[in-house]
């Protein structure tokens, strides 16, 4: 079964880093773009970036430049989501989701196939 998995979520303090991964099961993701979207409780899943085969990345929205940033590792299947200085508006469920060859816009239904997701909560 085709299958995105993130893992790396949990519970810190506002300030504290954390890195996401999305690994791939019978899913070459050195075929895909890989993008990342988190859902805050209460509101739409929103995108954060995609990153291509090649390594370029598409920004969708701005709000967490400078703190966020993506990269990939085809040698391990994965990708990753670098998140430091974390603030307590960042809590939510992130997910990576995948389109075969590109990154594609925002939204949600150009996707393939999507990870489970992992809560990431910020709070003292």
């Amino acid at each position: 079964q085709v299958q995105l998995v993130e893992s790396g979520g949990g519970l810190v303090q506002p300030g504290d880093s954390l890195k996401l991964s999305c690994v791939g099961f019978k899913l070459n993701l050195e075929y895909y773009g890989v993008a990342w979207f988190r859902q805050a409780p209460g509101k739409e899943r929103e995108g954060l970036f995609c990153i291509g085969r090649g390594g370029g990345i598409m920004y969708y929205r701005d709000l967490v430049l400078g703190r966020f940033s993506v990269s990939r590792d085809n040698a391990k299947n994965a990708a990753y989501l670098q998140m430091n200085a974390l603030k307590p508006d960042d809590t939510a469920v992130y997910y990576c989701a995948v389109r075969h060859s590109s990154c594609p816009t925002e939204e949600k239904s150009e996707f393939d196939t999507w990870g489970q997701g992992t809560q990431v909560t910020v709070s003292s």
